[in-house]
């Protein structure tokens, strides 16, 4: 019985990872490992609108990273401590949110968004095949983007089109019955078009 006592009194190990281990605010030239940019205006102000307009909700974390990313295509490391610091939270605790989500990206995507579903119907009709062909064609894997930036390949877990599977999503066109001839047309479309 002592021991059990002895061994709740004694504190709990920290190994998780503090705010200045996850995240700074500015670059800082003498420690290589901080590369975060500052925001520009226009992106600064995109963030201060989307914490203005969902600061108030109850749970408005998610609300205010979808509007950031809604407005800039990712959630820039640099916005992390004005979200944190507008809803009295750690910056690891919004990094955690950040990084726990597929859907947000902490860096800026490629012109041209591709998502492949990754759900079992879709695996089913062919899925994994149309992945392999994509990846290889690319030469990215997921959450990558090719590097003239044209494409980023990410991976989504349903979009909601099973009876039409493999499908996938293209700048937020969801497109069904996907083969590889015709996401060949698709991932050629994305180097044509600015």
């Amino acid at each position: 019985m002592r021991r059990f006592a002895d061994r709740a009194r004694s504190p709990p190990p920290q190994s998780f990872a503090t705010d200045e281990d996850v995240m700074t605010s500015r670059t800082d030239s003498k420690s290589p490992g901080t590369s975060v940019v500052e925001l520009d205006d226009d992106s600064r102000n995109a963030v201060s609108a989307a914490i203005e307009s969902a600061a108030a909700l109850p749970g408005a974390l998610l609300p205010i990273l979808h509007g950031i990313q809604d407005a800039l295509g990712f959630v820039p490391p640099a916005a992390v401590p004005m979200v944190a610091g507008a809803l009295n939270l750690s910056r690891a605790e919004v990094h955690g949110v950040i990084s726990f989500y597929h859907h947000f990206r902490s860096t800026p995507p490629g012109r041209h968004v591709l998502g492949l579903c990754r759900a079992e119907a879709c695996q089913a009709m062919g899925a994994r095949a149309l992945e392999a062909h994509v990846r290889r064609r690319l030469g990215i894997g997921f959450n990558e983007t090719t590097a003239d930036g044209a494409v980023t390949l990410e991976a989504v877990y349903c979009l909601g089109n099973c009876a039409c599977a493999p499908s996938a999503l293209l700048d937020g066109e969801v497109r069904g019955r996907i083969s590889i001839e015709m996401i060949d047309r698709l991932i050629d479309s994305c180097g044509k078009q600015p």
